[in-house]
This record gives C-alpha cells, sequence and structure tokens, in this order.
C-alpha cells in the first residue's frame, strides 16, 4: 500500500509551468549524421502564449528531395540562415528553465542533445513531456487509432493545423498539448509531479521508494544514489536536494540507465553546499573518486589531451595526456587535439613529419610538403636548427597570448581563397580558424584563472544577500554565503581562513582538473559577479586570442564576407 502524498509533496501547479513546446525538421531520421533544418518553438505558461522562436537552419549540406517534398524546405531556403553554431545557444537561452515538451520527443530531443555535443554546449538537465505518449497515456485507442499529430489536430479541432513546417507544427502541439492536460485534470493530475508520475514508465515500486526523499533537505548540495552493498550508483546536482530526488521516483525518467539505477537504489546520501557552484564542483570531485556506474561525464578527469612541442632539435607538434608548462590545452579527445594540430600547421611552419631528426648531418629525404612550399626539410639538411627555431618560438608565443601573427597568417589565406573566388574551401577553412581561435582564448582564459593564487569574488543570492567563492589557482577552495542582513566582510574572512591549502603543480592550470576550472570560470563570467580581492592582477595579454572573438563572432553569424560572396 502507497502512502499519501503530503501537501509539499503535491509539486509546482501546471498553471505555474512555463512550457517550451518545440519541433524541428531535419535532413534525416538519425541524430547523429543527419542535420537540422528548422527550428520552431512556442512558450506557454498558464495556457497563455508568451514568447515563440522560430529560423531556418543551415544544415551545411544538401536536403534530400524527398525531404524537401515533404516539408517545403528547399536548398535555396536554408541557404543564407543562420548556421546551427548561432542558433542552438539561442535557443537554448530561450528555453532555459522551463519543461520542454516535443510531439515524439524522442526525435526532437536526440537531435537537440547530438547538436550539444557536437558544439560544445551542456544539455540542460530538463524535465521533457512527450505528447504522443501523453496521449496514448490519455486516450483509447478506439477515440485515437493513431497519435499522430496531424490525427490529434484532427480529433480535437486545433486552429493551427501541423504542416511540417517547426513553427506551425509547434503551434499545433501546444493546443493538443493543452487539450490532453484538460483530460488528466478529471482525473486529479493537477501538477507536474503527478502528469509525470501519470505517465506509464513510471512503476508502482519506484513510486514507493519516493520516501528515500523524506528526510532530505531542501537546500543545494550534491546527492548520491547508494546500491544493496554501499556502492555509490550515480551522482548529481540541485538547488533543491529534497525536490530533486523526488523526482526521480514520480517522474517518467526517460533513460533507461536511471530507471534501472532507481530499482537498484537503498539510499540516498547528500552533501549540503552554500551554493550551486559549491555544489558543481563537488559534483566533479565526488564523480572522479567514485566513478558511479550510472554517471557517463566527468570521471576521469585527467582524461583530457594537451598539444606540446617535443624536446627535439627540430621540435614538432604532439598530443600527450600530461600537460607541462607551454601546453596547448585541454581538448576532451586525441582527435580534437590533431585536428587542432593540422590548423596550426597551416600558420605555424612546423614540420608535420614524426621521424626524429639529428641537429648534426641529417640524411633524410624531402617529402611532398618539401614540394608544396610547407616544410622546408630540415629532414634533409635544408634547414638549421637556428633557422627552424622562430617556427617553434612562433607557436609558444600563440599559446602565451603573447602574439597573433599565426591567426592573421590564416586570415590572409582566407582573403586568398576568397579571391580566388574558391568558396567552399574558404567557408571549411574559417569554421578551422574559429575553431582554433575558441580554443586558444578557453585555454588561455583558463590559464590565466589558473595563475592566480587567490581570488575572492561574490554573486547577489536574489534575496538581498551575498554568494562567495574562494579560488586559488583554478579551484574552489572555499564556498559561503551571507544572508540579507549579514555583514558580508566578516563571512569573507572567516571563508578566506578556512579555506584549502592549495599547492600548484605542472602544466598551464598549474594541476587543477580542467573541467573545475572551466566550472569556476563560467561562475565568473556570469553578469553580477564582483570580485572581492584579487592579490595579483587578473589581466589576459593584448595579443591574446581573445582579442579575436569579434572576428569569429562574424564567422559564426555566417556574415563575413567570404559566405556573402559565396552566395
Amino acid at each position: 500500500m502507497t502512502s499519501q502524498l503530503t501537501f509539499d509533496e503535491l509539486g509546482t501547479p501546471l498553471r505555474e509551468i512555463t512550457f517550451v513546446v518545440f519541433d524541428l525538421e531535419t535532413t534525416g531520421g538519425r541524430a547523429g549524421e543527419d542535420a537540422i533544418t528548422e527550428i520552431g518553438a512556442v512558450k506557454v505558461r498558464g495556457g497563455r502564449v508568451i514568447g515563440e522562436f522560430a529560423t531556418l537552419v543551415d544544415p551545411e549540406r544538401g536536403i534530400p528531395p524527398q525531404v524537401s517534398a515533404l516539408t517545403g524546405i528547399t536548398q535555396l531556403m536554408v541557404t543564407g540562415a543562420p548556421r546551427l553554431t548561432t542558433v542552438l545557444p539561442a535557443f537554448l537561452e530561450f528555453a532555459a528553465g522551463a519543461v520542454l515538451v516535443a510531439h515524439n520527443s524522442g526525435f526532437d530531443v536526440g537531435f537537440m542533445k547530438a547538436a550539444c555535443e557536437r558544439h560544445g554546449y551542456a544539455w540542460p538537465k530538463a524535465t521533457v513531456v512527450c505528447t504522443v505518449r501523453l496521449a496514448r497515456r490519455v486516450l483509447t485507442r478506439d477515440e485515437a487509432p493513431s497519435c499522430r499529430l496531424s490525427a490529434l489536430a484532427a480529433l480535437f479541432g486545433v486552429a493551427e493545423q501541423p504542416n511540417h513546417r517547426a513553427l506551425t507544427d509547434a503551434r499545433a502541439t501546444v493546443e493538443v498539448l493543452h487539450r490532453l492536460l484538460e483530460r488528466v485534470g478529471s482525473v486529479g493530475v493537477h501538477s507536474l509531479e503527478e502528469l509525470l508520475a501519470y505517465l506509464p514508465e513510471v512503476t508502482a515500486a519506484q513510486r514507493r521508494k519516493r520516501t528515500l526523499a523524506t528526510d532530505l533537505p531542501s537546500t543545494p548540495g550534491v546527492y548520491l544514489f547508494r546500491g544493496p552493498s554501499e556502492e555509490v550508483l550515480y551522482i548529481g546536482t540541485a538547488s533543491d536536494l529534497r525536490r530533486r530526488v523526488r523526482q526521480y521516483f514520480t517522474a517518467s525518467e526517460g533513460r533507461k540507465r536511471l530507471r534501472e539505477m532507481v530499482a537498484l537504489a537503498t539510499r540516498v546520501d547528500t552533501v549540503e553546499c552554500a551554493h550551486p557552484l559549491e555544489a558543481e564542483v563537488r559534483e566533479l570531485r565526488l564523480i572522479t573518486a567514485h566513478k558511479p556506474a550510472y554517471n557517463r561525464r566527468s570521471k576521469n578527469s585527467k582524461g583530457v589531451w594537451w598539444l606540446v612541442l617535443t624536446d627535439e632539435a627540430f621540435p614538432r607538434l604532439s598530443a600527450v595526456r600530461a600537460p607541462r608548462d607551454g601546453a596547448f590545452g585541454p581538448f576532451r579527445s586525441r582527435r580534437l587535439a590533431e585536428a587542432t594540430a593540422e590548423v596550426l600547421l597551416e600558420a605555424v611552419p612546423l614540420r608535420a613529419c614524426a621521424q626524429r631528426i639529428p641537429a648534426r648531418n641529417p640524411s633524410g629525404t624531402p617529402c611532398a610538403l618539401y614540394e608544396l612550399g610547407r616544410c622546408k626539410a630540415p629532414c634533409a639538411g635544408r634547414q638549421s636548427v637556428t633557422g627552424y627555431g622562430p617556427a617553434a618560438d612562433a607557436f609558444r608565443r600563440l599559446v602565451a597570448g603573447v602574439d597573433t601573427e599565426p591567426l592573421a597568417v590564416l586570415a590572409a589565406q582566407l582573403d586568398a581563397l576568397a579571391e580566388a573566388h574558391r568558396f567552399e574551401d574558404a567557408a571549411q577553412r574559417r569554421d578551422r580558424v574559429s575553431s582554433l581561435v575558441r580554443a586558444l582564448d578557453r585555454a588561455q582564459r583558463l590559464a590565466g584563472l589558473a595563475a592566480l593564487p587567490e581570488l575572492v569574488a561574490a554573486r547577489p543570492d536574489g534575496s538581498g544577500g551575498w554568494e562567495f567563492a574562494v579560488v586559488r589557482h583554478g579551484r574552489l577552495a572555499s564556498a559561503g554565503v551571507a544572508r540579507r542582513g549579514v555583514r558580508p566582510m566578516p563571512v569573507v574572512d572567516a571563508l578566506v581562513a578556512g579555506a584549502e591549502t592549495v599547492v600548484p603543480g605542472a602544466g598551464p592550470l598549474l594541476g587543477a582538473p580542467a573541467e573545475e576550472v572551466g566550472v569556476v570560470l563560467r561562475w565568473l563570467d556570469r553578469p553580477g559577479t564582483r570580485l572581492v580581492r584579487c592579490d595579483t592582477p587578473w589581466a589576459s595579454p593584448a595579443g591574446a586570442a581573445g582579442s579575436w572573438r569579434g572576428w569569429v563572432t562574424l564567422a559564426d553569424a555566417g556574415r563575413d564576407q567570404y559566405r556573402d560572396a559565396g552566395h
């Protein structure tokens, strides 16, 4: 027999929930291989539309004729449209904090997750409602033999008839959602938690386990699901521990591995934190320490790659795991590191071969790159150690943020390609240069933060108080809050006095985990963050890659001269 929900467990009323109903049009049905051609989304709350988002997207590939016949979206229509690199962050901002709704959500969410992974964005931990699954739960087979969007629109007589265009279909899905919510309201489903629990994937056994969340605090922190042998199964963060953990037992969790995890769980431990930054950092550290079977990310904080110059007479670029001073990175994979090295070699005249060349009397044979003018053949004695030195120095100066001349070389190559009307080659080169600039900018900003012995920063907590972070060499050393009415500086002094001692290590990040430095930097970059004190000036060199951000913005938006000339 299941226990009755208490009043505060009834959750958030559906009328107070902000839904973002979205739809995608694509070049095909495979999220990992096909591309998005259109995004349409409608933001609704309390039955009212409060915003819309709609754009065509350049898929950067051809649209199959049968797809154009179905959607009406032709190659000409998407030519000149913004690319996904520009559209994706705008959509994520539009949908931030909302419950996502889609008709056959597995398709649309699958494409968005693949896009986030491909472009380096974290997929938000959003609740997702699928109107297909909800319709199958609410409607009988006699009433709705088919749950296709067009069939449901006809059944409910909605005003906006779907036509395989993203915004129109999203509007139709909004009306279908509202009609389905009217149906579930008649059976006592009035809150988001009740709606999710009403969907069929949540079993009675899962709902019974909600007692594991009964005594949890309603504070920010980290939660750890433990199994029958006390092993840590899964680790996550929450701004409200009790509410978040309870969702695992009442929500229709779409990820099969987490439904399996919940079935195994016997206890939930928590670590209360001062604010979300501390929770996110502690989550990273705990995942690295425990390596839970059901977590997919952050299990190996040292599993990143770096580009370094080899220690030899004629140094070359090499992808390595262990960073050292002067290394360029971090990169999530060896493939990304090596792809970046290929772009660098187009601007910095380092040799591309892997052979070891002696400083004296080399006896190799020049390769094809020598014939193409891309290598001066030190292997054959046609370039001395002294003559090769400036190439290695150019790489070091670029990585250190002292000189961006190699980027100017790449930009000049783009000009030459455009003037020769080789627009497709120019577009590919532009994208590769943009990726290089972003990688350099991120690396230099992470290294700049890691170089600071101590920094204290504050953010308003939204209630008249302050959240504080003490950062030492890129690591969170202490965190705390000063609630409204509490004098902040004594709190800061106490946090500094009790902060973790951080001994710097080797490499650009001085031994700090790259992912943790990135989390701290994002928190510091958010609007409203203030520096309370910093014992060493925090600055970026004038020659850092950050001076090229405007160029990258134009390139990503597709407004630069190469794209315009090509179309």
